[in-house]
């Protein structure tokens, strides 16, 4: 169990944090939420398959089905979605940045749910240093448009953040499916199908031209299907099973640091003073909430 939890910890802290730069090159000449929603349906595929002639998942039960199709909604569609479109105005690495608000997220829809309970004081705290290094990151210039970081984009990662919380509490508390194999898989094809439809509405259908498709854009795809999907979010949802959801979400301390060097060194992303700050102000934040909220369930 220790070794499964460390490899999984390692999965979404180093793989998921390259998966930004990824997104943004798979997006430069392909649709963007055509290309997430195949990306979990083969992924989910693939793993249902394997999981399935391995003998260590049977065909997925309806509670399978139910949740793999709520919890996808709310993960991968209006979480991963928003992540995706927003990569198409909004840099690799501030994108990272402003989706390491997901544990915030958390911490107020659990204090929400029923039978919620009140975070402990030191967790305010954490939240006050976080907005204050959104505010720092995206800045009030931005709002007219002036700004470095794209309002609107801006606006929907934070909103894609909330799903993602939405979506890891209610993966974290539905019922137990038929394996953890089919969680994973059932959620990829049941997200990634719902992402397929909201392309085909949205007009991305006849968008997408395979002949001019980049190579950085096919190879970008192929890394989210394996390595983003295929074990990422595996590990993440394993985590989700056998830890807290306050654990689970210290990803959001690491996912920033390598998605911000690796937008610099492969895309030549800027890294300004102004991002490191806002990135230091706003990991302390979260930081501060996890550890507070962490103490506050032992006890």
């Amino acid at each position: 169990m220790r070794v499964r939890l460390i490899a999984a910890f390692a999965a979404v802290y180093l793989v998921w944090g390259s998966t930004y730069l990824a997104i943004r090159f798979a997006v430069e000449t392909l649709p963007p939420l055509l290309m997430a929603g195949a990306r979990f349906v083969i992924a989910g595929a693939l793993l249902l398959a394997w999981s399935m002639a391995s003998g260590r998942a049977v065909r997925p039960n309806r509670t399978d089905w139910r949740t793999g199709l709520i919890g996808g909604s709310l993960l991968l569609v209006g979480g991963n979605g928003g992540v995706v479109w927003a990569e198409q105005r909004v840099p690799s690495g501030i994108t990272a940045l402003l989706v390491a608000v997901v544990p915030v997220w958390m911490v107020l829809l659990d204090w929400l749910r029923p039978p919620g309970r009140r975070p402990p004081a030191l967790v305010f705290v954490g939240l006050g240093l976080g907005l204050g290094g959104l505010a720092l990151l995206v800045g009030m210039d931005s709002l007219h448009g002036h700004g470095s970081v794209d309002a609107t984009g801006a606006a929907v990662l934070l909103l894609a953040s909330l799903f993602w919380a939405a979506g890891s509490l209610y993966t974290k508390h539905a019922p137990r499916g038929s394996s953890g194999f089919n969680g994973s898989a059932t959620q990829m094809l049941a997200g990634g199908g719902v992402l397929l439809l909201a392309a085909a509405f949205s007009g991305e259908l006849s968008q997408l031209d395979l002949a001019h498709a980049s190579l950085r854009s096919l190879l970008g795809f192929l890394y989210l299907v394996t390595f983003g999907s295929l074990i990422g979010f595996t590990a993440y949802f394993y985590l989700l099973a056998h830890t807290t959801a306050a654990k689970a979400s210290t990803y959001a301390y690491v996912n920033p640091v390598v998605a911000v060097f690796l937008g610099w060194a492969l895309a030549s992303e800027p890294v300004t003073a102004r991002t490191v700050l806002a990135a230091g102000v706003i990991l302390s934040g979260v930081a501060i909430i996890t550890i507070a909220r962490d103490r506050d369930v032992v006890r």
